[in-house]
């Protein structure tokens, strides 16, 4: 992973619209290595943005910086090469696959990914299979689901799911980590145990930007927070400047919209 002292993500006057719907309005906000909060009443634009930044949607005006570099026109595939990668609400694994094969498919770069590739470096091949399986393994270890490694995907419960997915994110070696609610429908052991592995690895050097309607997580989890409301950006701080901000309390913490 890389260094990174200046914003390390950078979104400016991000618009995007859905017929005469204004999903997100000239939204502009940086983010800075450590841990940041997106946060703002249903139908703000949160997860938009999330689409918007990875590639998923192109924004119908502003732009979109990943390490100084412009990423607005990238699709998600040459995004995530870059280092920044997302999780998503809904967790997209493979069901009828193993945990094990799940994690092996997310390292980038492995000669099997293209057929001409398998088929004239075949040693590469073998020694990328090897270190994938050695990587699942190591990462499930990481993440406490290990012993899930050769359960399929399918049957894991809404938290392990969740831990599948972050997990497979870690695995592509990002500088930067989209999270879209990974507490969602979690239950209480696993929440705690998804937010120590988000504390632990943000220490190690990672960084992430993640969806939460928990407040009170957000306060204690976050250096900084930003708060969107009708697709822009209201205020955006440190978790006590923007609690007690009356914008906030108004739009988001009074339940307005929600």
């Amino acid at each position: 992973m890389v260094a990174v002292t200046d914003p390390i993500l950078e979104v400016a006057d991000v618009e995007k619209h859905f017929g005469g719907i204004t999903a997100l309005d000239n939204a502009t906000f940086d983010v800075d290595p450590g841990i940041t909060g997106l946060i703002g009443p249903n139908g703000a634009g949160k997860s938009t943005m999330f689409d918007c930044i990875t590639g998923f949607l192109q924004p119908d005006g502003g732009s979109v910086r990943f390490r100084g570099e412009d990423v607005t026109a990238e699709r998600p595939p040459s995004v995530a090469d870059r280092g920044l990668v997302r999780t998503f609400q809904i967790p997209r694994e493979l069901p009828e696959m193993t945990v094990r094969e799940n994690l092996a498919l997310a390292p980038k770069g492995q000669s099997g990914e293209r057929l001409v590739t398998a088929w004239t470096r075949g040693g590469d091949y073998f020694d990328d299979e090897r270190d994938a399986q050695a990587g699942a393994v190591e990462m499930a270890e990481r993440l406490e689901i290990d012993h899930l490694l050769d359960a399929p995907a399918g049957d894991l419960s809404g938290g392990q799911r969740k831990l599948l997915e972050l997990a497979r994110a870690l695995l592509t070696e990002p500088d930067l980590v989209l999270l879209d609610e990974p507490l969602a429908g979690v239950n209480p052991t696993l929440e705690n145990k998804i937010l120590d592995h988000i504390q632990r690895l943000e220490s190690e050097g990672y960084s992430f930007l993640f969806i939460e309607h928990d407040i009170d997580v957000i306060m204690e989890y976050c250096q900084e927070v930003i708060v969107m409301h009708q697709g822009a950006v209201l205020t955006a701080g440190d978790p006590q400047a923007v609690r007690s901000d009356e914008r906030v309390i108004e739009a988001y913490l009074g339940g307005d919209g929600e």
